[in-house]
């Protein structure tokens, strides 16, 4: 009597497991298609928008042909591989990093995700994106709200967690620029252009009050710090381990590359095609067009460069490299040339 109440309830766990399992199944396969779905590798997000565009004749003026957007593509799956080999070799992929997601903005709408670096087109891809958010040209043509500000009112601060379910239907992308010329860009627009009276203003004065010297020969008669007194007050802020502006902290410090996954790579000096290629590969033509929005202020870009790093001594540009080595090393990028212009000015004053 025993084993035969055994064995009933053997059969009674199986029929129970049979018919979960019957229920279940219609689910988990689902499950995994959307999953496969989801994971979608770059490559076929790419053939996808790709094949997508070209086999309904889009011919929209400023899109890249056929041709050109492959080659565009290739240069980003480069980048993208170049990214990955260096973030391995310098370990900086592995668990001991933490990643960071809060200057990330997810758009669930047109499935895209953008780690916005200050000074690296941010303003155009701001605006890009409050459109996105459905803001209209008219009133972001004419608002005096901060565009940030605008756009974190309809982009929350995401999770790590938030960014990476998002990935397997996104396009995931960043605007990467030289170091140093991304620095002497936020030294031109934040420091010597700063609004009198705001937060960028008070730091000006305090960089002055520290860092002039009375003897100090030509004495520096700008009301705004001159390029060295900045560049030592950037290197003591990171010395002792300060939060840097955003505006010149170390963009690997806070995209943390090495620890998403990315999509499109565009660089500020291939921004033209680059950011084409991105619009579209994300089917964006018909939302938002390639545009400059912000050009700068001031001299010729090349010129202010050279005059700017011409005035350093070789300390404070090895200063510089050690700040910010890893967008250097991880964005393929180099500051030889750099050492170059001191090297001019030193003869010059040989």
């Amino acid at each position: 009597m025993g084993r035969r109440n055994v064995s009933v309830m053997r059969l009674g766990r199986c029929v129970a497991f049979l018919a979960a399992a019957t229920f279940l199944l219609p689910f988990t396969i689902l499950l995994m298609v959307a999953d496969q779905q989801y994971n979608l590798t770059y490559n076929s997000k790419r053939v996808f928008y790709q094949e997508y565009l070209f086999e309904n004749g889009t011919h929209e003026e400023g899109l890249l042909p056929r041709d050109k957007f492959m080659e565009v593509g290739a240069r980003m799956d480069a980048r993208r591989e170049y990214l990955r080999s260096e973030c391995s070799r310098l370990g900086l992929d592995s668990t001991s990093h933490k990643a960071y997601a809060w200057e990330y903005l997810i758009n669930r709408q047109y499935h895209v995700i953008w780690c916005n670096i200050f000074k690296a087109a941010s303003t155009s891809w701001m605006y890009n994106f409050n459109l996105m958010a459905n803001y209209s040209a008219a009133f972001l043509d004419r608002t005096k709200e901060v565009p940030l500000e605008l756009a974190r009112k309809k982009y929350a601060r995401p999770t790590v967690e938030m960014i990476r379910k998002a990935q397997g239907d996104s396009v995931t992308f960043l605007i990467v620029r030289h170091p140093l010329e991304r620095l002497a860009s936020a030294y031109n627009d934040k420091i010597v252009h700063a609004w009198p009276k705001s937060f960028h203003d008070q730091m000006g004065r305090r960089i002055i009050k520290k860092y002039r010297r009375s003897g100090t020969k030509p004495a520096p008669t700008e009301r705004y710090p001159v390029f060295e007194e900045f560049v030592s007050y950037v290197l003591d802020e990171a010395k002792v381990k300060r939060a840097l502006d955003m505006h010149w902290t170390p963009y690997t410090d806070f995209c943390t590359p090495c620890k998403f996954n990315f999509d499109v790579i565009l660089k500020f000096e291939t921004l033209d095609e680059d950011q084409r290629f991105l619009i579209q590969m994300a089917r964006l033509h018909e939302v938002i067009k390639p545009e400059w929005r912000n050009s700068g202020k001031g001299t010729n870009t090349l010129h202010n460069i050279n005059h700017l790093y011409s005035r350093l001594k070789k300390s404070q540009l090895d200063g510089l490299y050690n700040l910010y080595k890893y967008d250097f090393q991880l964005f393929n990028y180099t500051i030889d040339n750099y050492y170059e212009i001191l090297q001019k000015d030193d003869s010059n004053h040989g």
